[in-house]
């Protein structure tokens, strides 16, 4: 089973982030737009394996994730 992705329409007044689930692993992580960078916001079930696997496919793909949470945020995602 891969990652998935994803945004909940309920993210009140958060920064930019994203949800990321793969079986019974489930973590999120804050987009720093300014500096290119993230952080994590929590970690269940997270392995040193997932978090670098799950951190290097948020940077490849920081610009579209960024361009979606946009798009979702004008209610494109609903």
């Amino acid at each position: 089973m891969g990652w998935r992705f994803f945004f909940y329409a309920n993210a009140g007044n958060e920064p930019i982030h994203i949800h990321c689930k793969k079986g019974d692993v489930d973590c999120k992580y804050w987009l720093d737009r300014e500096n290119f960078a993230i952080e994590e916001a929590y970690a269940y079930n997270l392995s040193r394996k997932d978090r670098r696997e799950v951190k290097h496919i948020i940077f490849d793909y920081f610009e579209f994730i960024e361009q979606e949470w946009e798009r979702f945020q004008k209610g494109g995602g609903r």
